[in-house]
């Protein structure tokens, strides 16, 4: 298992799925990290670095998105072999709050710095939760449920499986499709 400040490498293949280029790890990658589910890299390719968050696949690895859709964007062939240098991260990037569950904060002024005083990490598991299904009332359902808890003064959202890949449009039953 990489160590923090420890460089190891990343190794992995290009899939397609759907119209996402994801780079799947392979196993020994993924077993270098020090968790089946969300982990923070300093990950390094072509001389440029960028704070990731490599997802689990639900199967005891990880992957990446590299179609622009996240902060890595690489113009690599479905089936090729990728290799990062990686080392765990000292802090978490901040995620990208969806529009839905921004607005629902914003319209509750008694979370005004509830949602600034959680952990990054936390953020991500809230917008996880919140983006883990296709059916628009499942999410809405879910973007209330994360207001009423956090009101409730609860920092992160219960019964998640963390090792689960979370991505509707990569994922089927918390694994990554194929």
């Amino acid at each position: 298992m990489g160590a923090k400040g420890e460089a190891f490498e990343l190794t992995g293949t290009v899939r397609m799925i759907a119209d996402r280029r994801i780079v799947v790890f392979d196993q020994e990658s993924s077993d270098r990290l020090p968790s089946r589910g969300q982990v923070a890299v300093e990950l390094v390719f072509a001389g440029k670095t960028s704070t990731v968050v490599l997802d689990p696949d639900g199967r005891r690895g990880h992957w990446l998105s590299i179609d622009g859709s996240g902060p890595v964007d690489i113009e690599a062939e479905s089936g090729s072999s990728l290799a990062f240098t990686a080392q765990l991260s000292d802090s978490w990037p901040e995620t990208e709050v969806p529009m839905d569950l921004s607005a629902a904060l914003k319209g509750t002024p008694e979370l005004d710095g509830t949602w600034a005083g959680l952990t990054p990490m936390a953020r991500w598991e809230w917008v996880r939760w919140v983006g883990a299904t296709k059916n628009p009332q499942t999410r809405q359902r879910r973007v209330e449920v994360s207001i009423s808890k956090l009101l409730d003064g609860k920092r992160r959202p219960c019964c998640f499986d963390l090792s689960s890949c979370t991505d509707p449009e990569v994922a089927r039953s918390g694994k990554l499709i194929g």
